[in-house]
């Protein structure tokens, strides 16, 4: 028997990162979004960790509350360097022996490899099982009705999660509408949604839908939202990934003066862009407000019905509500902004003021 390939799909476009797009990126939003298509995610990553410490163990090294994680529930953890900067970030869902952890493809042999040499004598198991699973995304329901190794990721996001916090202030969030998760599955699993696809009985949809509807969504994502410097407050990630009040962990300090008592250096805002000439900036292009760059762009794509838009991470006292232009490669392109992050966002903490000594003389 032969088994089909992306390739073998109709109107398949591939790359080295996986499906892109069947013919008709925008056409494949809307089914994805509607649960009538599945998405192979070639861009993401399994790792596996077993164990009976594998829950309060992950608990000590991530930003996420996991020592009492159910089975079945679905979280994200990021890990943190000692600056409180964002190194790795992953899906986490447990089936009450493993605790299983998509990640981006190409950050899962570093966060694997730091994993593992974090074990020291605790009884832990890591495993980078990209050779055997594959990770297919769309619509709850639709993944659900696969056969799959691992309980379905549902997307918390844009709901805090316990010991969240959300900075973005729009009601209701852009997000609030989007159903999404992931399955993990064999490759036996995997070859028989190809194989249907390429009989014309599955339809799928590319990475560029995908990420076209987690743009509109401003769900943030580490392989391209985050550069080196990227606090997780930035781009509203306090929402679904950090508990604030949970141990300690790497990076804690930071993330708590930062939330209580100052504010993030940079803010991500949603960019409208003017669609008129065609033109589409690129990740790193620079945005700014008059003649002063204010920042760059992270993530673009043209939506099936909000047209062309992006994120981009802004300085922190950028002016908000001002046009805002992109400096791209074919030449300036307008852009209207929408705040997500808003410039006030942290400062949380209530500190009682003291009254001055000379006043308090005075009282008495």
């Amino acid at each position: 028997m032969t088994v089909a390939t992306l390739t073998d799909v109709p109107g398949a476009v591939v790359d080295d990162r996986g499906l892109r797009h069947v013919g008709s990126p925008v056409a494949e939003q809307r089914r994805l979004a509607s649960g009538a298509a599945l998405a192979p995610l070639g861009d993401r990553r399994v790792i596996s960790v077993g164990g009976e410490d594998r829950r309060s163990w992950l608990d000590s090294l991530s930003s996420q509350a996991l020592t009492h994680l159910a089975p079945g529930v679905s979280t994200e953890m990021l890990i943190l360097d000692p600056q409180g900067r964002v190194e790795h970030a992953a899906s986490v869902v447990d089936d009450g022996e493993t605790a299983w952890l998509i990640v981006d493809a190409t950050d899962v042999e570093a966060l694997a490899g730091w994993l593992t040499r974090m074990r020291f004598r605790l009884r832990v198991e890591v495993k980078d099982r990209s050779d055997e699973l594959f990770v297919v995304g769309g619509t709850h329901d639709a993944v659900s009705a696969l056969s799959a190794v691992a309980p379905v990721w549902v997307d918390p996001w844009p709901d805090v999660s316990p010991g969240g916090w959300a900075y973005a202030r729009v009601e209701p969030h852009p997000g609030a509408d989007r159903d999404w998760a992931e399955a993990i599955v064999d490759a036996d699993e995997f070859g028989r949604v190809i194989d249907a696809a390429a009989r014309g009985e599955v339809a799928l949809a590319g990475l560029d839908a995908v990420e076209a509807l987690r743009v509109a969504a401003w769900r943030p994502r580490v392989g391209v939202d985050a550069d080196e410097r990227l606090l997780p407050h930035e781009v509203d990630w306090l929402r679904t990934a950090v508990h604030l009040s949970k141990g300690c962990y790497r990076g804690q300090e930071t993330v708590a003066k930062v939330h209580n008592l100052g504010h993030p250096p940079r803010r991500v805002v949603a960019l409208q862009l003017d669609g008129s000439d065609n033109v589409l900036p690129q990740r790193g292009d620079e945005v700014r407000a008059g003649d002063a760059v204010i920042g760059a762009i992270t993530s673009v794509a043209v939506h099936h019905e909000e047209g062309p838009i992006a994120l981009a991470l802004i300085k922190r006292n950028a002016p908000e509500g001002v046009p805002l232009v992109v400096d791209t490669a074919d030449g300036p392109l307008a852009a209207a902004q929408e705040t997500v992050v808003p410039a006030d966002a942290g400062a949380t903490a209530s500190i009682p003021r003291l009254p001055r000594l000379g006043r308090r003389r005075a009282a008495e």
